[in-house]
């Protein structure tokens, strides 16, 4: 077993990079409602100019 430090130390190196990787939130609650309502915001906006688009493409009928 000539290996078996390396692959120890291995093991505990992929340990820490996978805890390191699973963070939990860093906002405080109200950072987060915030973010939560300025990504809903954009969503509505972006979902407004689909609306608009399907509209004028339906009242302009679809030419092939």
């Amino acid at each position: 077993m000539t290996r078996g430090n390396q692959r120890d130390t291995d093991r505990a190196k992929a340990q820490k990079k996978a805890a390191a990787s699973k963070t939990k939130n860093n906002m405080s609650g109200t950072q987060f409602q915030k973010a939560k309502e300025d990504a809903a915001a954009i969503m509505r906006e972006k979902q407004k100019k689909a609306d608009e688009k399907r509209a004028a493409e339906a009242a302009g009928g679809k030419k092939k």
